[in-house]
């Protein structure tokens, strides 16, 4: 990660445990953290949040974040997820150094650790099958009741147990139960599943195993094992932490692990409006073609996020701003796209783009004249020095620059009237043409070359108008996309005041129908030739990316990040 230091929120509780646990010596000053996301989809904005608490806890108390799959799941995971978690997670300046873990490392270890259980009379093989052991579960008002196979020996269940592991028994015939309480007020504590039978092809670990932990075991065992001092997760596995002791207790009790253990922490998931980050929803974005794949630019996933200019500064901002809690909350999109054009005001460099071209004829300039004119490359920094901008006889204006008949308060060129050219000359409109629609098809101007911008007496002239332009023979062509938020309303597929009672809304129906849109515009040279992912501002329209994916030499694409200001509020 960066080492940029940022003033820590004060909200921001999980640094007061962490500070109070150095100040008592519970850890000997150590802090270790992990990331542990399963290797079955892509990271999504809720994920920036994990990632940048755990790796920056590591990262100010001197500790260290391990990078850990929690790959229990064959019929689900695959190498390319990896891969693209591993990316996402470098983008957003983490480093694990050695500590990149699996969960499948530990198999052996969690397998020994499942026949300690077994030895200590603390789990049983549970012959039943799935159906039966839903009946039985109990609800929360009612107990549920014990299996019938929940006193079999310790013999018969070792023996079971390790038949499950050498392939004897096809899928759902068996499965081991820890022996808890099934008349537990926590529905997590009524004997939970440890193991289950799977004969399915691990990505890592190939046919080596058709038993595999699930992850309320695998999960701590795993963090025992790394030696996590605080493990952290969202608010949804708070009534999961009992269970998370449950078992370490037993097996340090058993004398696999030291005291103090890993300390559960839960705080609040991030919940953001106008999007929505719930797996199964992105999935059936994706699946039913509502959006052009995972990474494209207006899903709420980090491959979107990275392809529509987002930072990993604006992350880290976005953070440090909404803070840490227990509380859950919506947090409002305008903070994320505050963070965002925040950080991006600072780094990115300006050019001038056309969005919508009108041409502009200046009557009195030579065909083959090129005037140079100068513009700065960041209004706050002087020191990144100007660019030549050239300008000739046509140029390439706004479309709203020009208006026939005027609205009272326009100050753009009009029919006899004067603006200048931002970073150049004042014109006067002298005349202009018509398509057979009747649209406007181009502009005639003289120049004033006594009114130069930068040269001495320049400015004496006033005139209230300024508008942006292009060299008609400079400008490179691009296709810009307009990208904005994926949904309309701020809860999508939430009821709205005045809806029946009978109405149930899909999320789907909230899509914004204009959240994605194309233009040809025209940009400066040198964005024709940038490298993908180069960051700007396009002054007067927000800022914008080279697209990673489909911008390249001969055929420049940006994508809008976000605009200058927030639209929405409007």
């Amino acid at each position: 990660m960066s080492q940029d230091t940022v003033t820590p929120p004060a909200s921001n509780f999980i640094r007061n445990i962490v500070e109070a646990d150095n100040a008592s010596g519970k850890w000997g000053g150590r802090i270790e953290t992990r990331f542990p996301p399963e290797p079955n989809g892509y990271l999504h904005f809720g994920h920036a949040k994990s990632i940048l608490l755990n790796f920056g806890l590591a990262r100010d108390y001197g500790g260290v974040c391990h990078m850990r799959f929690d790959d229990t799941n064959p019929t689900r995971e695959e190498q390319e997820y990896v891969d693209a978690i591993l990316e996402d997670v470098r983008w957003l300046g983490c480093d694990w150094g050695e500590q990149l873990n699996y969960t499948s490392d530990y198999f052996d270890r969690l397998c020994a650790y499942a026949e300690t259980l077994i030895e200590g009379g603390h789990a049983y093989v549970d012959s039943q099958n799935a159906e039966a052991m839903r009946a039985t579960r109990g609800t929360l008002t009612e107990p549920g009741r014990d299996s019938p196979y929940r006193n079999r020996s310790i013999e018969d269940n070792l023996d079971l147990f390790r038949r499950m592991r050498a392939g004897e028994f096809p899928d759902g015939t068996h499965i081991l139960r820890a022996k808890i309480d099934m008349a537990s007020p926590n529905m997590n504590l009524r004997d939970p599943a440890i193991y289950r039978i799977r004969h399915a092809h691990h990505h890592r670990t190939g046919d080596a195993w058709c038993i595999y932990p699930m992850y309320d075991y695998a999960h701590c065992v795993s963090d025992a094992l790394e030696n996590i001092t605080h493990s952290l997760c969202t608010l949804e596995f708070e009534s999961h932490r009992p269970l998370y002791e449950w078992f370490l207790e037993r097996l340090a009790d058993a004398g696999h692990f030291s005291r103090p253990l890993p300390q559960q922490i839960e705080f609040s998931r991030l919940n953001l409006s106008y999007t929505v980050l719930s797996k199964r929803k992105l999935i059936q974005l994706v699946q039913e073609g509502h959006v052009d794949g995972w990474d494209d630019p207006r899903m709420p996933t980090l491959k979107g996020a990275r392809r529509r200019g987002f930072t990993p500064q604006g992350f880290k901002l976005f953070l440090d701003r909404i803070g840490i809690s227990k509380s859950d909350s919506l947090i409002d999109m305008v903070v994320l796209e505050d963070c965002m054009r925040e950080d991006l005001n600072a780094r990115a460099e300006r050019r001038i783009a056309v969005l919508d071209p009108l041409r502009l004829v200046l009557v009195n300039v030579p065909e083959d004249h090129v005037e140079e004119c100068f513009a700065p490359n960041h209004p706050q920094k002087p020191e990144l020095g100007k660019r030549m901008v050239p300008l000739t006889r046509e140029l390439w204006i706004e479309r709203e620059d020009f208006m026939e008949t005027p609205s009272k308060g326009y100050f753009r060129l009009r029919p006899d009237g004067e603006v200048r050219l931002r970073y150049g000359f004042i014109i006067k409109c002298t005349g202009f043409d018509k398509d057979e629609a009747g649209k406007v098809s181009c502009v005639y101007a003289e120049v004033d070359m006594d009114t130069k911008s930068g040269t001495p007496g320049s400015e004496s002239r006033k005139v209230k108008g300024n508008i942006h332009w292009l060299s008609a023979a400079h400008a490179v062509e691009a296709e810009v996309r307009m990208v904005d938020r994926l949904f309309s309303v701020p809860a999508p597929g939430s009821r709205r005041e005045g809806d029946a009672p009978e109405l149930e809304r899909d999320f789907l129906d909230d899509i914004n129908p204009h959240s994605k849109s194309s233009t040809r515009a025209m940009l400066e040279p040198s964005l024709g030739s940038a490298a993908p992912e180069s960051t700007y501002q396009f002054e007067r329209h927000g800022y914008f990316v080279a697209d990673r994916k489909d911008h390249k030499p001969g055929h420049a694409v940006y994508n809008r990040t976000v605009t200058l200001r927030d639209s929405w509020a409007k």
